[in-house]
């Protein structure tokens, strides 16, 4: 038998690749470390090549900075007409997609891939743009500079004191066919400059004392030839796969980088990760654990934790959300479902005192995790993202504090009325009472001023000397400080209580809605119905306004919405191109993010057959993770259902 014959699972994941390729175009990448290197010029002179070849080229856009050199090349090759856009009554420039579409070149020509579009453009990031075409079989030619590179930005700005704000998803970078490695010196580059050939005289000291001085320079060329050595290395791994060349086919590794609720700190996380599995050549998981604290969390890091996936995703991660009472507990378990042998963990540095009296996160995690790696990041900017820390629960929700104040006031008023007939203790559980009631309606903070109260008020109203806070027998501070102590154990177990039971709840809600959407779309018989059936679920599950749109005879119609919702012309081009191109788009997203709505495309085996319109109210604008995956398998289910009645048409017309 022979051990040195190929995997037939590798083979396969190869075909599949191959296929995958063979109508969409092929992304040839001009890499530098720097402006100036030349890798417009490089780009534009593979693009005469391609034309002496007789292939037919079309420049979408080009950037040549005024430089004599770079503008010659341009003679002589098809130029496209830009799209001119206004923005503050300023006129931009942008590179017109559709016009390049329309000419069907075999090579576009795009520079500058991590140029951010402007306002109204259709998409976002010029990247996104270059993807589009690819996806339409037209082979590009482009051009980044490596510190524009996703997960090298922490880096870059380590060593450099810049932090580069547009970049792209290496996602992007490892579908590239081709890389083409535009190197030049560091001393020949400074050379450049001074001599006025890559910015203009004012600009040139400035980027001198800054951004080109040689260390960054040096620092910045070894990245961009690390990577260049890497990708050589992938190339000759994936021929030696492709030939059955024997070599050391040992099990790899996978890496987990675990999203928490600290955004500056998740990003950091994942880029990290990201190199790391780069170096290791493996996959790589982002996991986010949803507990039942999670419920505090304050919007804008529910957001953060989204975008922390998002980015997760477009770095080329595996991500995935979970439910659990116990981050670690759910963080192992997916790690031994998913034989992941390392796992990222951030960890924020607490005061000594809440590290005293509680086990931390990670030491959880360590002391579960067994055989698996743990890598620790620490922040040392600790930050409250939850709304009932104290100062900002007592800004926000003053009425609660004050219904506290009365409530233990009015105790106070009717057990010095019948001090007479009870006994200390049974006025001790008075308060206790009202330490309950303060945890179930207003939450812990209010428990615990409660508590506090509690034992002033015991004190002032009931123990000698009376109406002093003077105590005369030092036994009543046991006490006092036990009816605090229990008092703040009560109110903490009551909320943590009232949030597994808020938890459960919403997860009951969502296999409801889960239920109930399977029940309407097995009895529904027409598209109509299915329709109906996913805008009332959206609409009961998350009081949100929805439209079901598909395609009738190449027209698109919105063929059920809720009442108040007005899907215009505008909404509705987003839809279109959500069902083009058979990704998300609008509301929340990288594309057409100026939309009202968010369209998700219901895909089938055969393609997409309609749009799921969402439109959150305004009192809860944000998709969380959680939403987010509930919507997808909404979408999935009902475009099962629409592949199962356009089966039974056909076979009735049969």
């Amino acid at each position: 038998m022979n051990d040195d014959r190929p995997d037939p699972e590798a083979l396969l994941k190869k075909v599949k690749e191959e296929e995958k390729k063979v109508n969409r175009g092929k992304l040839k990448l001009f890499l530098g470390y720097s402006a100036g290197v030349g890798k417009t010029y490089a780009m534009l002179t593979d693009a005469r090549i391609a034309v002496k070849a007789g292939k037919k080229v079309v420049v979408g856009y080009v950037e040549t900075h005024g430089r004599t050199e770079t503008d010659i090349l341009l003679d002589g090759l098809d130029v496209a007409p830009l799209r001119e856009l206004e923005h503050m009554n300023i006129k931009l420039k942008e590179m017109d997609i559709d016009a390049i579409i329309a000419q069907q070149p075999e090579v576009a020509i795009v520079d500058e891939l991590a140029h951010t579009n402007a306002p109204g453009s259709r998409h976002l990031k010029r990247y996104q743009d270059v993807i589009e075409l690819l996806e339409n079989g037209i082979d590009v030619y482009s051009t980044m500079n490596i510190q524009h590179l996703e997960s090298l930005n922490d880096t870059v700005q380590q060593i450099t004191g810049v932090r580069v704000r547009e970049t792209v998803p290496d996602s992007i970078v490892d579908e590239a066919s081709e890389i083409k490695i535009v190197d030049l010196p560091p001393e020949e580059l400074i050379q450049r400059l001074r001599d006025g050939k890559v910015y203009v005289p004012e600009m040139t000291r400035t980027a001198l004392e800054n951004f080109f001085n040689e260390g960054n320079l040096i620092a910045l060329r070894e990245m961009v030839l690390r990577l260049g050595a890497e990708r050589v290395d992938e190339d000759m791994r994936d021929y030696m796969e492709h030939m059955s060349i024997p070599g050391p086919w040992a099990a790899s590794d996978r890496l987990l980088v675990c999203i928490g609720h600290n955004q500056l700190l998740n990003e950091k996380l994942i880029r990290r990760t990201r190199r790391l599995a780069d170096e290791t050549k493996v996959e790589w998981y982002a996991l986010y654990v949803d507990t039942p604290s999670s419920n505090r969390l304050l919007p804008k890091v529910r957001e953060g934790v989204g975008k922390a996936l998002d980015l997760a995703e477009s770095l080329g991660a595996h991500t995935d959300s979970t439910f659990g009472v116990s981050e670690a507990e759910e963080i192992v378990k997916f790690a031994k479902k998913n034989n992941i042998t390392r796992i990222i963990v951030g960890r924020q540095v607490h005061n000594w005192w809440r590290e005293m009296f509680s086990v931390s996160f990670v030491d959880r995690l360590i002391r579960l995790s067994g055989a698996i790696e743990i890598y620790i990041i620490t922040d040392k900017k600790p930050k409250d993202n939850y709304q009932n820390n104290l100062l900002s629960a007592f800004k926000t929700n003053r009425d609660n504090y004050f219904y506290c104040f009365w409530m233990i006031l009015i105790v106070s008023i009717i057990a010095v009325l019948i001090n007479d007939y009870l006994e200390l203790t049974n006025i001790g559980m008075l308060y206790l009472l009202v330490v309950v009631i303060a945890s179930l309606r207003f939450g812990l903070y209010p428990a615990i001023v409660t508590s506090g109260l509690s034992v002033l008020a015991l004190d002032f109203f009931f123990v000698s000397p009376r109406f002093t806070l003077k105590i005369s027998d030092s036994q009543y501070l046991i006490t006092f400080a036990t009816l605090f102590i229990v008092s703040i154990v009560i109110s903490y177990l009551v909320v943590r209580t009232k949030e597994y039971a808020i938890s459960a709840q919403k997860r009951e809600t969502q296999t409801l809605a889960l239920y109930s959407l399977s029940q309407g779309l097995t009895v529904a018989k027409s598209v109509e119905e299915v329709g109906e059936v996913i805008v009332h679920s959206v609409q009961s599950t998350f009081t949100w306004g929805a439209a079901f749109i598909v395609p009738r005879f190449n027209i698109f119609e919105t063929l059920v919405k809720t009442p108040d919702l007005v899907v215009s012309d505008k909404e509705m081009a987003v839809a279109i191109w959500a069902f083009n191109n058979q990704t998300i788009a609008g509301y929340q997203t990288d594309t057409l993010r100026d939309a009202l709505l968010r369209y998700i495309p219901m895909r089938t085996s055969r393609g997409v057959v309609g749009i799921l319109g969402i439109k959150p109210d305004e009192s809860n604008k944000f998709i969380t993770p959680d939403q987010e995956k509930l919507l997808q398998t909404f979408a999935n289910q009902v475009a099962l259902a629409i592949e199962r009645i356009q089966f039974a048409d056909v076979a009735a017309m049969k």
